[in-house]
Protein backbone atom coordinates (compact mmCIF):
# COMPACT_ATOMS: atom_id res chain seq x y z
CA UNK A 1 0.00 0.00 0.00
CA UNK A 2 2.43 2.38 0.52
CA UNK A 3 4.43 1.80 -2.40
CA UNK A 4 1.19 2.57 -4.27
CA UNK A 5 1.22 6.18 -2.76
CA UNK A 6 4.86 6.69 -2.98
CA UNK A 7 4.11 5.42 -7.09
CA UNK A 8 1.23 7.50 -7.41
CA UNK A 9 2.80 11.21 -5.32
CA UNK A 10 5.63 10.98 -7.89
CA UNK A 11 3.54 10.84 -10.55
CA UNK A 12 1.78 13.77 -9.18
CA UNK A 13 4.99 15.33 -8.91
CA UNK A 14 5.84 14.52 -12.36
CA UNK A 15 3.04 16.00 -13.56
CA UNK A 16 3.15 18.80 -11.84
CA UNK A 17 6.12 19.77 -13.47
CA UNK A 18 4.87 19.08 -16.79
CA UNK A 19 2.16 21.69 -16.07
CA UNK A 20 4.24 24.35 -14.92
CA UNK A 21 7.17 24.13 -17.57
CA UNK A 22 4.19 24.06 -19.89
CA UNK A 23 2.66 27.13 -18.58
CA UNK A 24 6.24 28.99 -18.00
CA UNK A 25 7.07 28.44 -21.48
CA UNK A 26 3.62 29.50 -22.82
CA UNK A 27 3.56 32.54 -20.62
CA UNK A 28 7.42 33.11 -22.01
CA UNK A 29 6.01 33.29 -25.50
CA UNK A 30 3.12 35.58 -24.56
CA UNK A 31 5.51 38.25 -23.49
CA UNK A 32 5.45 41.58 -24.60
CA UNK A 33 8.22 42.77 -27.08
CA UNK A 34 8.80 46.16 -25.93
CA UNK A 35 9.59 49.46 -28.37
CA UNK A 36 10.40 52.84 -28.00
CA UNK A 37 10.31 55.96 -30.08
CA UNK A 38 11.46 59.68 -29.91
CA UNK A 39 8.40 60.80 -30.48
CA UNK A 40 9.64 64.62 -31.11
CA UNK A 41 11.94 63.74 -33.27
CA UNK A 42 9.14 61.43 -35.12
CA UNK A 43 6.65 64.70 -35.04
CA UNK A 44 9.65 67.07 -36.61
CA UNK A 45 10.93 64.53 -38.73
CA UNK A 46 7.38 64.57 -40.93
CA UNK A 47 7.40 65.81 -43.90
CA UNK A 48 4.39 68.68 -43.55
CA UNK A 49 5.56 69.63 -40.46
CA UNK A 50 7.99 72.49 -40.94
CA UNK A 51 5.43 73.90 -42.99
CA UNK A 52 2.49 73.16 -40.46
CA UNK A 53 5.36 74.93 -37.80
CA UNK A 54 5.69 78.21 -40.09
CA UNK A 55 2.04 78.63 -40.87
CA UNK A 56 1.16 78.07 -36.61
CA UNK A 57 3.73 80.92 -36.58
CA UNK A 58 1.75 83.15 -38.36
CA UNK A 59 -1.21 82.74 -37.04
CA UNK A 60 0.42 82.98 -33.14
CA UNK A 61 1.41 86.25 -34.47
CA UNK A 62 -1.77 87.49 -35.88
CA UNK A 63 -3.98 85.98 -32.95
CA UNK A 64 -1.63 87.98 -30.66
CA UNK A 65 -1.76 90.88 -32.93
CA UNK A 66 -5.48 90.75 -32.51
CA UNK A 67 -5.82 90.23 -28.78
CA UNK A 68 -3.64 93.49 -28.08
CA UNK A 69 -5.75 95.46 -30.52
CA UNK A 70 -8.87 93.86 -28.49
CA UNK A 71 -7.38 94.53 -25.29
CA UNK A 72 -6.52 98.05 -25.39
CA UNK A 73 -9.84 98.49 -26.12
CA UNK A 74 -10.85 97.44 -22.51
CA UNK A 75 -11.15 99.01 -19.33
CA UNK A 76 -11.78 96.25 -16.94
CA UNK A 77 -8.99 94.20 -16.42
CA UNK A 78 -11.02 91.10 -16.14
CA UNK A 79 -12.58 91.81 -19.58
CA UNK A 80 -8.88 92.36 -21.37
CA UNK A 81 -7.91 89.03 -19.89
CA UNK A 82 -10.76 87.48 -21.00
CA UNK A 83 -9.90 88.93 -24.59
CA UNK A 84 -6.48 87.25 -24.82
CA UNK A 85 -8.12 83.71 -23.57
CA UNK A 86 -10.42 83.77 -26.17
CA UNK A 87 -7.82 84.76 -28.90
CA UNK A 88 -5.45 81.62 -26.73
CA UNK A 89 -7.66 79.11 -27.43
CA UNK A 90 -8.73 80.15 -31.00
CA UNK A 91 -4.80 79.62 -31.47
CA UNK A 92 -5.33 76.64 -29.63
CA UNK A 93 -8.15 75.60 -32.12
CA UNK A 94 -5.93 76.38 -34.91
CA UNK A 95 -2.70 74.22 -33.97
CA UNK A 96 -5.26 71.09 -33.07
CA UNK A 97 -6.98 71.06 -36.59
CA UNK A 98 -3.13 71.72 -38.41
CA UNK A 99 -1.69 69.02 -36.34
CA UNK A 100 -4.06 66.74 -35.83
CA UNK A 101 -3.51 65.11 -38.78
CA UNK A 102 0.17 65.00 -38.60
CA UNK A 103 -0.10 63.94 -35.13
CA UNK A 104 -2.24 60.95 -36.74
CA UNK A 105 0.32 60.14 -39.53
CA UNK A 106 2.76 59.13 -36.85
CA UNK A 107 0.88 57.24 -34.98
CA UNK A 108 -0.21 55.25 -37.98
CA UNK A 109 3.35 54.79 -38.68
CA UNK A 110 3.88 53.37 -35.28
CA UNK A 111 1.56 50.98 -35.44
CA UNK A 112 2.87 49.91 -39.00
CA UNK A 113 6.38 49.56 -37.68
CA UNK A 114 5.23 48.05 -34.73
CA UNK A 115 3.42 45.35 -36.76
CA UNK A 116 6.07 44.93 -38.95
CA UNK A 117 9.07 44.23 -35.71
CA UNK A 118 6.30 42.15 -34.25
CA UNK A 119 6.77 45.12 -31.25
CA UNK A 120 3.18 44.59 -28.82
CA UNK A 121 4.41 47.72 -26.78
CA UNK A 122 5.96 51.14 -27.33
CA UNK A 123 6.95 53.41 -25.04
CA UNK A 124 8.25 56.97 -25.13
CA UNK A 125 12.02 56.37 -24.93
CA UNK A 126 12.86 58.99 -22.40
CA UNK A 127 10.34 57.00 -20.32
CA UNK A 128 12.46 53.81 -20.44
CA UNK A 129 15.24 53.40 -18.08
CA UNK A 130 17.05 50.49 -19.68
CA UNK A 131 16.16 48.01 -22.46
CA UNK A 132 13.84 48.21 -25.49
CA UNK A 133 14.19 47.69 -29.03
CA UNK A 134 14.56 51.68 -30.37
CA UNK A 135 11.98 51.55 -33.50
CA UNK A 136 12.26 55.34 -33.97
CA UNK A 137 14.30 55.30 -36.84
CA UNK A 138 12.39 53.30 -38.81
CA UNK A 139 8.85 55.08 -37.89
CA UNK A 140 10.33 58.25 -39.69
CA UNK A 141 11.46 56.07 -42.36
CA UNK A 142 7.88 54.75 -42.78
CA UNK A 143 6.13 58.56 -42.64
CA UNK A 144 8.44 59.40 -45.28
CA UNK A 145 7.33 56.24 -47.35
CA UNK A 146 3.94 57.27 -46.36
CA UNK A 147 3.98 60.41 -47.79
CA UNK A 148 5.59 60.04 -50.91
CA UNK A 149 2.79 57.26 -52.02
CA UNK A 150 0.37 59.92 -51.32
Amino acid sequence: MIRLKEMWSWKMALLVVALVTLFTAESWAAADTIGVIDSQMILTKHPSFENVAKQLQQIARQKESEARTAAEKETDPAQKNQVMLSKRMELAKEEERLMGPIAKDCQEAVRVVAKKRNVTVVLEKASVYFGGIDITDDVVQQLSLSKSRN
